[in-house]
């Protein structure tokens, strides 16, 4: 197994060596940040392609650490110099940046698709035209097979294994061949025979020319092995840096025999954490001094090692070209789309629901559009309406880009597309979705309530239903930027009562304080209330009918006026119910990015 690596129509991984020297990350700590801690102190190193490099050392060594500041996860706090050195000299930072991936601990698939969906996305996202439709269908079957994947092809990322989810993420990233590959802890979580399988094809693609560097705890002999070099870190310093197999004469150089029988991996590990005394001091001195010495001469030419290890690599006539941000767009939107589409909690239940909440409401408030009597009642259900329609479109948002943002981090992170097309797709993909819950909701509603039988006035009031959807999840995307889920649904509702109470109908505008009037026009409740009420009352309607004897709210104007709706301001409300709209979704934006480069 993971013998032969076919790359169809991809030209040979380019080698990138990572040079780093004088490396510290320090971080703030104690009461209000007064004191710092070093966590890493100035260490130097190489990684080198055509080798698999294990990142090791007990916990709070500085593993992780040094691994996010080699992708770039930690761009800001370290100080020291990484040099990415390839065939034709040295990389800038975004040249590198271009050719490596790091796939992180956790497995962040999409569980609606099938294996081949999202390695048919990926393929797309990261390889543009100058590979035809049926290459790139070789390209997916030739890496699932090599990855042991190809009997999973039609299963959902959902119901794979384990070890799966870890070749899988491998899989996705591998499609356009990077150079350079980054992994945190990939062996947690699985069994031996799973782990064993997933090093030793990051061992195979290792000698294909590519530089393969993970962190990883104490692994069995069997793996530790298989990497062709350490680097082993305790409390922030190099202990030792070189091949695998002289790490037993490194420490014994030093008086440090290992006892026979006993796990190489183990052994280091209880001797940095000076289980045997301590010799932390010796070792770094060691390591800073002729620690070079340690590694092995391996050969840098990726040709000849393919040729050596029986590999067969089809070179590509033409450079990978990634496709441009339009056709990444059009292909985030259909992904979009299906995994809408598939969420039945997002789409069909939520669409049950708005039905028979329509009808429950049209019914508790029958005959209220045409009594005389019931336009207050009916000025109610224009409320309770549009607070409907706030809490089920705000709710939902609350929670998509907390649940979206680690698979999102990752793949804006490995070069997939950029923010911005992201959430261009999003937008695009829930306008078609809220315009269907409004209309599902309020057309039942409207009805029942025997509202005026118009078609303009129909079309003005599911012009308000549909702004008022819009805008409520926008505002949700805005607070699951800001805040964690949990506080976000309860900040929504909190937000979301206090429109209410400033929409002028709990408290009438003209027995609101001050300053309370003038705040009630951050409430976006306030205009889909107004806009309902135009709708429906406005633009001259006729007198209407009474079932009492006296009906003092008969005469439309007359309720509009004493509400303090002007009429005639139906369309100022459409614009502002814009604005929020569009305000709303630029800032959500804004929020999102920070977020993300935050990390």
């Amino acid at each position: 197994m993971y013998q032969r690596m076919v790359l169809v129509s991809l030209p040979k991984a380019q080698s990138i060596d990572i040079e780093f020297s004088n490396i510290s990350y320090e971080v703030q700590c104690g009461f209000l940040g007064q004191k710092t801690k070093q966590i890493l102190k100035g260490i130097n190193g190489t990684f080198k392609s055509g080798e698999l490099t294990a990142i090791m050392g007990p916990s709070g060594a500085g593993k992780s650490t040094l691994l996010n500041v080699l992708t770039g996860f930690e761009n800001n706090k370290w100080k020291g110099e990484v040099q990415y050195i390839g065939n034709e000299g040295k990389h800038t930072w975004k040249e590198y940046r271009k050719h490596s991936c790091y796939i992180q601990q956790d497995d962040k698939l999409h569980p609606l698709f099938t294996v081949h969906e999202v390695m048919w996305m990926a393929v797309n996202l990261k390889i543009g035209s100058c590979m035809s439709q049926k290459a790139k269908e070789m390209l997916i079957d030739d890496v699932l097979e090599n990855l042991d994947l190809s009997k999973t092809k039609q299963t959902k990322c959902s119901q794979l294994s384990g070890g799966q989810k870890k070749r899988l993420s491998i899989a996705l990233e591998l499609v356009d061949n990077p150079p350079v590959m980054f992994l945190d802890e990939p062996t947690t979580g699985l069994d031996s025979l799973s782990s064993n399988q997933c090093i030793r094809l990051l061992h195979s693609l290792a000698k294909a020319g590519r530089t393969i560097v993970c962190n990883i705890h104490q692994p069995s002999a069997a793996i530790f092995e298989m990497f062709d070099n350490i680097y082993l870190l305790a409390d922030g310093q190099c202990m030792y840096e070189g091949a695998t197999k002289n790490i037993v004469p490194y420490f014994a150089s030093i008086g440090l025999h290992c006892p026979k029988y006993h796990n190489p991996a183990d052994y280091m590990i209880e001797v940095v954490s000076q289980e045997y005394g301590n010799y932390n001091d010796q070792l770094v001195k060691l390591a800073s001094g002729n620690g070079k010495c340690w590694r092995t001469n391996t050969q840098q030419n990726s040709q000849l090692k393919e040729l050596e290890n029986g590999m067969n690599t089809t070179k590509a006539t033409v450079l990978i070209q990634p496709p441009s941000e339009i056709e990444r767009f059009f292909i985030l939107l259909h992904r979009c789309i299906i995994q809408t589409t598939r969420d039945w909690t997002v789409t069909h239940l939520k669409l049950v629901i708005h039905l028979l909440m329509g009808i429950l409401l049209g019914l508790l408030f029958s005959d209220a559009g045409q009594d005389g009597s019931k336009s207050i009642s009916n000025v109610e259900f224009f409320l309770v309406s549009s607070v409907y329609l706030c809490y089920t479109s705000m709710m939902p948002a609350v929670l998509k880009f907390p649940s979206e943002f680690p698979t999102l981090k990752k793949e804006r992170f490995n070069n997939w597309y950029q923010l911005r097309t992201y959430y261009a797709a999003s937008v695009i993909c829930s306008i078609p979705l809220q315009i269907l819950f409004a209309f599902t909701y309020s057309s039942p509603s409207y009805f029942l309530s025997q509202q005026p039988v118009d078609t303009h006035r129909f079309l003005m009031y599911i012009a308000v239903a549909i702004m008022t959807t819009m805008i409520a999840e926008s505002f949700g995307l805005l607070i699951g930027t800001l805040v964690n889920p949990i506080n976000g649904t309860f900040l929504g509702a909190i937000i979301t009562c206090a429109m209410l109470s400033l929409a002028g109908v709990l408290a009438l505008y003209k027995d609101m304080p001050i300053v309370m009037y003038y705040t009630s026009y951050l409430s976006y409740v306030k205009y889909s209330l107004h806009g309902f009420s135009e709708a429906v009352y406005g633009f001259s309607r006729e007198k209407l009918a009474c079932s009492k004897m006296y009906c003092h709210y008969r005469i439309p104007e007359l309720l509009l006026s004493d509400l303090s709706f002007n009429e005639g301001k139906y369309w100022i409300d459409i614009v502002l119910l814009s604005c929020n709209y569009v305000i709303f979704r630029i800032v959500a934006y804004c929020t999102l990015k920070r977020k993300l480069s935050s990390v």
